[in-house]
């Protein structure tokens, strides 16, 4: 695998570099990035080969649009493929006056969500012109999952069906968008969703991994019948599959269980059977199912970057893939790099 390859996205028909840049980190989670370090790595993800870039207002607050746009913005747009999210509106507001939760020093917008079709139509519009651009290549209705709204989901699903779909259509009929679908972190939202709407393509997070292979089951099969493309986020699931099973590790965004650790050591063993690093690993693993077009990767700097890189071009012997799967570490329904 390489940096560069492009594969199709399913049925818009447009390619996509297989490594996209996912630019959450330079929204300034948990801690603060430079405006520099995050123009630097976006130009070093340019020079590496990548033409895909990731972005949302959530992230940051409007800061990461901001920071990819203004990298962008002297790129001849048809060299790369932008995408960007609906679901939340951003309204100016005085700093320390709303809540920024995992998003530190960000610009002063407060970000409420809304998935009513005028909202969405107006969203886009803000999108566009924080970024400097005049359209886009995709866009998702972000988070109507359980994981973001709780017992509110099915209500802010049904919203979204409701107003942010149709809302997405129409951009797509209109030229604005060429590709539009849902970025969520549960597989069975991704599958309501394609049952009930005519999407392109599906944004899933953290849930097809070295260490979750469920949508192997429905979501996966379904989107390769309907040529549907599967970006994959949250390859090592939030992180004990870049770091191992050290203390502190993290997996979903909290200190990772016991058993999860224990299956993570058991993968670490036959990586060092291999000599394979674990990361290496969960980043092809994840490019090898065939509905996987893209797979988008955040750093916190330009080393992380190459790093990532490193990773997905790293060999990787055949034998180890059928060492996981012989010890039921992987499943055996699970694709794997040929």
């Amino acid at each position: 695998m390489k940096v560069n390859d492009t594969r199709t996205f399913g049925r818009a028909g447009f390619d996509v570099t297989l490594l996209g840049y996912g630019s959450a980190p330079i929204g300034n989670i948990f801690r603060p990035i430079s405006e520099a370090e995050a123009q630097a790595q976006i130009a070093e993800a340019w020079e590496m080969g990548v033409r895909s870039f990731d972005t949302a207002p959530m992230y940051g607050h409007g800061l990461s649009e901001h920071r990819v746009g203004h990298a962008l913005l002297t790129r001849d747009r048809d060299d790369y493929v932008l995408s960007t999210k609906v679901g939340r509106t951003l309204t100016p507001a005085r700093r320390g006056s709303f809540d920024t939760g995992i998003w530190v020093d960000t610009p002063p917008f407060r970000a409420d969500f809304d998935y009513s079709y005028d909202a969405v139509l107006r969203q886009v519009e803000d999108s566009l012109q924080r970024m400097c651009q005049d359209r886009f290549d995709i866009l998702y209705v972000h988070d109507v999952d359980r994981y973001t709204h709780r017992d509110a989901q099915p209500a802010r699903f049904a919203e979204a069906l409701e107003g942010a779909f149709p809302a997405l259509i129409r951009l797509r009929e209109e030229g604005v968008v060429r590709a539009i679908g849902v970025g969520v972190n549960e597989a069975d939202v991704c599958v309501d969703a394609l049952e009930r709407v005519d999407l392109d393509c599906i944004l899933l997070a953290g849930r097809y991994t070295l260490l979750e292979q469920d949508p192997v089951t429905d979501l996966l099969p379904l989107a390769v019948e309907r040529d549907v493309a599967i970006v994959l986020g949250g390859v090592f699931n939030s992180g004990i599959l870049a770091t191992g099973a050290v203390p502190g590790a993290k997996f979903n965004y909290r200190a990772a269980p016991e058993e999860v650790l224990s299956r993570v050591r058991d993968i670490e063993r036959l990586c060092e059977r291999h000599r394979v690093p674990l990361a290496a690993a969960s980043i092809q693993f994840a490019a090898a199912h065939p509905a996987v077009r893209e797979l988008l990767l955040g750093a916190r700097n330009c080393e992380q970057l190459r790093q990532n890189a490193a990773w997905l071009e790293h060999p990787i012997p055949t034998e180890f893939w059928d060492d996981l799967t012989a010890a039921g570490l992987i499943r055996e329904d699970a694709p794997t790099p040929a």
